[in-house]
């Protein structure tokens, strides 16, 4: 569902740091969410006003305002207590919402799978629930709309043991969701297939390069949704890229980070984003034709530090460079790439340095493996990169590139020198 036919201002505090930009991506969030934006108010403020947020005489013009363009929602930058929440609709007599609200709704708009509608309604329930005296009077008086959506976003008693008995059966169906990615990590770790995470600001161009390395190793049928919109996708994708030279990795596309995400939804993204933690390599992937992407990077690197991947090996890659016209971008290095995801600028260099990083405890050995043994050739032609082989009298003979732990479990079988 979208919110067609809502009318909004939005309207922010500016305490000692510029909001400007933040008012500009809230715009965006706004009309990701559908919503007609028809202007801004924003008020320079030593604190914010603890009963309404803004100062009186701007809630009197706020309200001026409303009337005047016929706006039915108010969006306020930051968020919101249910006392603010109430005293502001009583004053505006309009729809007000905050920044949460709006991330929580485009999220329970685009979860497609079980476990992302849970955990979008699991932060939604965490958002209500201190906020019950003045969240729960907006939504019986205004009914429907933005912030009323989603998965579980049916009519909700404001009652706090019936939110409270629904998070604990939400956190236990969670909790099995968990058991079942643990199992299947398992089974990768104990394939020795490396993971490759992709994280980053939303709408940097992830899942674009998830498509664009998929349509690499002819795997296009498996491409993943992209659009330009923030937030486009919001399931975690994995994908098994298997490169012409027999080396496999898994790249996994994690939800989009965004400034001010809700703790709440950071929280709930946890067992999700514990994919990070897991992976080999990480690519931060950057909009280089954004001119303040220090800002993405910077606002990445916090959530990246609160779920503890802060440490992981990564690479920078900075997309978009075919539209990225007098931006400046730190030097090309080790650690810098850039590409587009688009039209295909540098995805070999891309894919490379990526071999260079996770194949980098393999070793090319020459081995001869008996005809009795046609299993462990077998296995060699399937999972590892072969660079020659031949038949000879004795066995197969085989110049191939092996893992550490393979080298130790097939040394019987190595030719020295």
């Amino acid at each position: 569902m979208q919110n067609e036919g809502y009318r909004a201002i939005l309207a922010g505090v500016q305490l000692d740091q510029d909001i400007s930009y933040s008012m500009k991506e809230l715009w965006s969030l706004a009309e990701a969410a559908g919503v007609d934006v028809a202007g801004e108010m924003i008020q320079n403020k030593e604190r914010p006003n603890t009963a309404t947020y803004i100062g009186k005489g701007k809630v009197d013009e706020l309200a001026e305002l409303c009337q005047n363009m016929e706006v039915d929602t108010v969006i306020f930058n930051d968020e919101l207590s249910g006392m603010q929440l109430r005293n502001l609709e009583e004053r505006l007599n309009v729809r007000v919402i905050d920044r949460t609200i709006l991330i929580l709704d485009i999220f329970a708009s685009r979860a497609v799978s079980r476990e992302g509608k849970l955990q979008v309604e699991l932060a939604q329930l965490k958002y209500r629930m201190p906020r019950l005296t003045g969240f729960g009077k907006s939504l019986s008086r205004l009914g429907g709309g933005i912030g009323t959506r989603g998965p579980g976003e049916k009519k909700l008693e404001t009652d706090r043991r019936h939110i409270s008995k629904r998070m604990d059966e939400i956190k236990r169906e969670l909790a099995e969701v968990k058991n079942n990615r643990t199992t299947q990590r398992a089974r990768r770790q104990k394939n020795e297939i490396p993971v490759v995470a992709l994280v980053g600001y939303t709408n940097a161009g992830k899942s674009a390069l998830m498509n664009r390395l998929l349509s690499f190793t002819d795997k296009e049928e498996k491409s993943v949704f992209e659009k330009d919109m923030l937030f486009a996708t919001l399931d975690t994708a994995q994908r098994n890229i298997k490169l012409e030279t027999n080396q496999e990795f898994i790249l996994v596309d994690t939800v989009g980070f965004v400034s001010k995400l809700p703790h709440s939804l950071v929280k709930a993204f946890k067992a999700t984003l514990e994919e990070v933690n897991y992976a080999d390599l990480l690519l931060h992937v950057v909009d280089a034709s954004y001119s303040d992407h220090d800002f993405h990077i910077s606002v990445t690197n916090q959530v990246l530090k609160e779920i503890g991947a802060a440490e992981k090996d990564r690479l920078m890659v900075y997309n978009k460079i075919d539209i990225a016209e007098d931006i400046t971008l730190p030097s090309n290095g080790e650690e810098n790439l850039y590409i587009s995801a688009t039209r295909g600028d540098n995805i070999e260099q891309l894919v490379d340095r990526i071999k260079e990083k996770i194949f980098s405890d393999r070793t090319v050995v020459k081995m001869l493996i008996p005809y009795d043994r046609g299993d462990i050739s077998s296995y060699l032609c399937e999972k590892a990169r072969v660079d020659t082989m031949e038949y000879r009298n004795e066995g197969t003979y085989f110049e191939v590139e092996i893992s550490r732990k393979d080298y130790g479990r097939l040394e019987q079988f190595l030719l020295l020198e």
